[in-house]
C-alpha cells in the first residue's frame, strides 16, 4: 500500500462557515482516509470557537492528529511546512485577523507563521475567508440564531492582496474544498 499523503488543516478563530467547513472536512476525511491524513492545527483563537460551537468533540472523534496552538512556533507547523512533509496547507475559515497578518507578513501566530513560511517554501497555501466580499452576511451562532455582519472593504483588500500572491489560492466556499481535494489525489 502506498504511503498516505498528509494534508494540514489550519483552523483559526472565524466561527463563520466553521460548522459548514467541519462537515465538508469530515466528508473528505472518510473519503479520502486510504490516501490522505488530514492533521489539524487550530489556533488560540480557534480553540476558544471549536469550543464556543460546541465542535471540539466532533473534531477529536474524526481527526487522529489535532495539536492546539502554543504560540508562534509550537507546535512546529512552520519548519514541518518548509521540510516538504505536507501536500499543502488549508486555512478554513480564515479571520480577517489572519488574512491580514499574512498579507503584512506578520507571522506572529502558528498559523499565520505556517502560511508565510509555506509561501517562502514554494507549498500550496489554500485559504477560506470568512471576509471574501463586501457587503452584509448573515453567520449562524452556535444557538442557531442569526447574526448580521458587515464587511468592510479594508478586509476584503487583504483577501485581493493574498489572491495575487505566488502559490495562494482563496476558496470562496467550504465546497470549494471538495473540488481541492479532488483536483489533488483523484
Amino acid at each position: 500500500m502506498e504511503k498516505r499523503k498528509i494534508v494540514a488543516w489550519g483552523i483559526t478563530g472565524a466561527g463563520d462557515k466553521i460548522v459548514e467547513t467541519l462537515k465538508v472536512m469530515k466528508k473528505i476525511n472518510a473519503e479520502y482516509q486510504d490516501q490522505v491524513e488530514i492533521e489539524v492545527y487550530i489556533s488560540k483563537a480557534g480553540d476558544q470557537v471549536v469550543k464556543y460551537y460546541g465542535i471540539s468533540n466532533e473534531l477529536e472523534s474524526n481527526f487522529e492528529n489535532i495539536w492546539v496552538e502554543i504560540n508562534a512556533n509550537s507546535p512546529f507547523l512552520a519548519g514541518q511546512i518548509q521540510l516538504g512533509k505536507y501536500e499543502f496547507l488549508l486555512i478554513a475559515p480564515t479571520t480577517s485577523n489572519t488574512v491580514a497578518k499574512i498579507s503584512m507578513r506578520m507571522g506572529d501566530t502558528l498559523i499565520s507563521n505556517a502560511a508565510i513560511m509555506g509561501q517562502k517554501a514554494d507549498v500550496p497555501i489554500y485559504i477560506l475567508p470568512s471576509d471574501y466580499e463586501e457587503g452584509i452576511t448573515i453567520t449562524k451562532l452556535p444557538d442557531g440564531k442569526d447574526l448580521k455582519i458587515t464587511i468592510r472593504k479594508e478586509d476584503v483588500e487583504h483577501v485581493q492582496k493574498l489572491a495575487k500572491m505566488y502559490n495562494t489560492f482563496i476558496l470562496k466556499d467550504p465546497k470549494d474544498i471538495i473540488k481541492l481535494f479532488t483536483k489533488n489525489f483523484d
